[in-house]
């Protein structure tokens, strides 16, 4: 078994349901979910001009290979009604693999650790509240050290 923390999101709809129902399809589908963070609200990251996000981070344990997760991931994006209509852009849910294991991959469709979760407080911040001590294969820093180093100074808040 491995074990994989992922970021779920959503700025449409009944926020807070569709993650819920997230974490149930994602335990269902993926493996037991071992821990999961508050929920936070954030204004949106990249295109702004869009109503704030819920995240949250899970952390479970999958037989999964990553593409097999990430399979799974887009499955509750689509579940919820997704759709990838603009880059960033307002979505019911967003399901974002973070970590797995120790792993570092860089494929043309999947990037483990997540390339841009350094830089992301939003991420971070439900991370750490979960996994504060684990690693970053790439940086070697906790999450903790990366969200106490983190420059982006976009408010989350834990509702």
């Amino acid at each position: 078994m491995s074990t994989a923390y992922l970021l779920l999101g959503s700025n449409l709809g009944n926020r807070a349901a569709t993650l819920q129902a997230a974490v149930a399809e994602l335990g269902r589908t993926a493996g037991p979910v071992t821990a999961a963070s508050g929920l936070y609200e954030t204004a949106a990251w990249g295109l702004t001009e869009q109503p704030a996000f819920l995240n949250q981070a899970l952390a479970l344990q999958t037989s999964l290979s990553p593409a097999q997760l990430l399979a799974a991931c887009q499955a509750a994006e689509q579940h919820a009604g997704r759709q990838r209509l603009v880059r960033w852009g307002a979505r019911t849910l967003d399901v974002d693999m973070l970590l797995y294991d120790d792993l570092v991959l860089d494929t043309p469709t999947l990037q483990l650790p997540h390339p841009r979760l350094p830089e992301r407080r939003f991420a971070l911040l439900p991370l750490a509240e979960i996994a504060a001590a684990v690693v970053h294969p790439g940086l070697r820093r906790t999450m903790a050290e990366l969200l106490a180093e983190c420059g982006d100074t976009l408010a989350v808040t834990r509702i």
